[in-house]
């Protein structure tokens, strides 16, 4: 590569990280090309941009960016390394198990992840976010519990309008009155 194509490969580096704040470093050696266009074909279909790039550039382009920011995720950058980018956190760890649950082995293997400004480093990390919550997941939560207690509500209100009208038509047919009791004689009180 020359100097000018390795300005022009730090510059859209630089642009990608900029542009998501969720990001993925993994680690693709040893898979065939068969296997990498699987992951590709399911990048593409859920939105994630998959880009292969020198460790190097990588570095420099996040050097460029914040250099505190992105400490942590230096020592991610060795071997052959590819980058998931992606709006949704959890969608680059869920292409990575679904491939590794249907292709035996450990590869892909999770080097780092950036979400936000959370840092997930190691393999191990990938449950975690297979399982994190997405924004649009917590929002249908949060309007799921909001309208529990309204349906509730809504509910009692209508059962009581039932019973309402049941009472009612028992007010109108009046029932057999039951016979009183004899009063009892009243007690002198203790002194």
């Amino acid at each position: 590569m020359t100097t000018a194509q390795k300005q022009e490969a730090i510059e859209l580096l630089k642009n990608k990280f900029s542009q998501y704040s969720n990001f993925y470093i993994t680690n693709t050696e040893s898979l065939t090309v068969a296997q990498i266009s699987t992951i590709r074909r399911a990048c593409f279909e859920k939105e994630v941009e998959m880009t292969v790039a020198k460790n190097t550039l990588i570095k420099k382009a996040l050097e460029s960016l914040n250099e505190e920011k992105y400490a942590g995720l230096y020592d991610a950058l060795h071997g052959v390394t590819a980058l998931m980018f992606s709006d949704s956190p959890k969608e680059p760890a869920v292409i990575l198990s679904a491939f590794r649950k249907d292709n035996p082995g450990d590869r892909p293997v999770l080097k780092a992840a950036l979400i936000g400004e959370d840092l997930f480093v190691g393999d191990e990390s990938l449950t975690q976010l297979k399982n994190i919550k997405t924004k649009n997941e917590l929002i249908g939560e949060v309007i799921g519990l909001l309208q529990s207690p309204i349906s509730r509500v809504i509910s009692a209100l209508q059962n009581r309008d039932e019973n309402g009208a049941e009472a009612a038509a028992t007010e109108e047919a009046p029932a057999p009155e039951a016979p009183e009791a004899p009063e009892a004689p009243e007690t002198p009180a203790a002194e």
